[in-house]
């Protein structure tokens, strides 16, 4: 027997100072049986990044023709394809072949500079992407702390990144590596 996903609901109180975006967002987030805690978490910082209307979690894991997050228009295109992690430049390309934008939130270290560079070889692919990385590390703090119902403030100015819970603050800053938001 399979095993089902675990949901978790999240509402967000989310201030992007950059963008000017001030909303109440309500999700239902799942998280895959294969996939960790952390995984789920920087999926939802790159949300909230990422935010504007229309915007939604997709299968993700559980199917290899949708990313993680995306911007689906009335027309059926995709408008913005969101991936976490290191994605191949295989899995790379086939997102630029089907969507207008395509941004890449990744979280670590060294090996995500490797990622990095071995993109940035491929014409093809670097010229479309945006890239970013934040620290392993509020990413795993966040994980060690997430709830299946949460209330959380997420505020965005500059290149941090500060979700606030329970008392809790965790910052997180986002460095780009290719593209802009």
């Amino acid at each position: 027997m399979a095993l089902s996903a675990t949901i978790y609901r999240f509402g967000i109180d989310l201030s992007d100072m950059n963008r000017h975006i001030y909303e109440r967002v309500s999700l239902h987030v799942a998280l895959h049986p294969s996939e960790t805690i952390e995984r789920m978490c920087a999926r939802l910082v790159a949300f909230a990044l990422s935010y504007e209307e229309y915007l939604e979690f997709t299968k993700g894991l559980s199917t290899d023709d949708e990313p993680d997050i995306w911007k689906v228009n009335y027309s059926s295109e995709i408008e913005h394809w969101i991936e976490i992690g290191k994605p191949d430049a295989k899995r790379l390309k086939k997102a630029l072949g089907r969507s207008k934008k395509v941004s890449v939130f990744s979280y670590g270290g060294q090996d995500v500079e490797q990622w990095i560079e071995s993109i940035m070889k491929d014409a093809s692919v670097n010229q479309k992407i945006s890239a970013f990385r934040f620290d392993k590390e509020p990413v795993e703090q966040f994980a060690s702390l997430v709830e299946r119902t949460m209330e959380l403030g997420i505020m965005i100015q500059d290149d941090l990144i500060h979700v606030s819970f329970d008392g809790n603050m965790i910052e997180f800053k986002l460095e780009t590596l290719m593209g802009h938001l």
